[in-house]
């Protein structure tokens, strides 16, 4: 039954990410099923994706009602905190800017601007980026606001402000091998003229061109993979912006930047899981994949993982140790790396060199 809760649950998931198709499922679900079906939402961070599907099912195959209430107050608590996010979002905007920063939006309302229902998107924080080493100056000026900030592995730091979660990092894009960072600074230099721009109540916030903006977001999952697993909300945000952004991509570039990068077959794998599993219209991809690639196991991975690998159902007994307050922790990144080395070698093998670094050496200090 499991392999059938999942086929319903992406079909659900396809419908409310597109807005299109019934469900195709011979019986009705009971409460039991459906509360399967929102726990992995849950688990997935995609309540209102999923929620987003139920105007197109029939009566019969809806939730019961206790439930759908109950997944009706979770989405309207969504949609505020996106709604006080884009507040936070414009008033730090503008408070950066008075000071001379050059701020870029990363992910998150940037992402959720290409949902069918940008407000559904489950956002978990506000990520900044500050062109011309603005990092160190936009500390410095969110420390004087007695501020409580938290320098972070991973060359980052964060903080709430108006009970919002703020990230600033150092790297605009989470590429580990550092032999790439000069070929990285001449991209953000080719690309400035392109950025865009996305107004958010009536404030024009600066995001990254389309070809960077795409590669940043895909780049982030494929960090995530190789440390404990990523969940499917971060490969809707990936399809999302391909289906909205592809004719704006000059997918020759994009396709060199996967290659530079050394991730084109990852790229490949991702590309096709987005097809096969999302919906993702094929010619809303910049690049075709191999028609022979083998890409299952990658989707599995997805699946069991969850939300940054925190609902992974094959290790809720495993060990906490000192090395790692993931359950099991070191023998799933050693998994992580044998999986994925096939993929993008270069990545898989700097990103425990770097994270160690920058858990350790790496952190601001006053």
């Amino acid at each position: 039954m499991k392999d059938q809760f999942r086929d319903i649950f992406l079909q659900l998931l396809r419908i409310g990410l597109w807005g299109e198709g019934i469900l195709d499922f011979p019986k009705s679900l009971n409460e039991k099923d459906w509360d399967q079906i929102h726990r992995y939402a849950v688990n997935h961070t995609v309540e209102g994706i999923i929620y987003d599907s139920f105007s197109f099912l029939t009566e019969e195959q809806l939730p019961p009602y206790s439930l759908r209430l109950k997944w009706t107050v979770r989405v309207d608590k969504i949609q505020r905190y996106n709604q006080q996010m884009n507040k936070v979002l414009v008033s730090q905007y503008n408070y950066f800017t008075k000071y001379g920063l050059n701020p870029i939006l990363q992910k998150g309302q940037g992402v959720a601007a290409c949902y069918r229902n940008p407000l559904h998107r489950m956002s978990g924080d506000i990520d900044w980026y500050f062109e011309n080493n603005g990092y160190a100056i936009a500390r410095k000026i969110v420390k004087e606001k007695k501020i409580a900030v938290q320098d972070l592995a991973g060359f980052s730091l964060d903080y709430d402000w108006e009970n919002v979660h703020i990230e600033h990092h150092k790297k605009l894009f989470d590429i580990q091998n550092p032999f790439k960072a000069s070929y990285l600074n001449k991209l953000q230099k080719k690309y400035r003229n392109n950025q865009q721009i996305l107004l958010i109540n009536n404030t024009p916030i600066k995001l990254l061109a389309p070809e960077l903006q795409i590669f940043q977001i895909n780049i982030h999952i494929l960090k995530h993979q190789l440390a404990f697993g990523i969940g499917l909300r971060q490969l809707c945000d990936s399809a999302c912006v391909y289906y909205k952004t592809v004719n704006q991509l000059d997918s020759k570039e994009l396709k060199a930047i996967y290659e530079r990068m050394g991730v084109i077959k990852w790229a490949h794998v991702l590309h096709a899981i987005l097809v096969n599993y999302l919906g993702l219209p094929i010619s809303s991809l910049p690049f075709p994949y191999p028609t022979d690639l083998k890409f299952d196991w990658m989707m599995d991975e997805i699946w069991y993982s969850g939300n940054f690998g925190f609902h992974d159902e094959r290790f809720e007994d495993g060990k906490i140790t000192a090395l790692s307050a993931q359950p099991d922790g070191v023998y799933r990144l050693w998994a992580n790396f044998k999986q994925y080395v096939k993929f993008a070698p270069q990545e898989a093998f700097f990103f425990p060199i770097v994270q160690t670094y920058s858990r350790f050496l790496g952190k601001d200090k006053d």
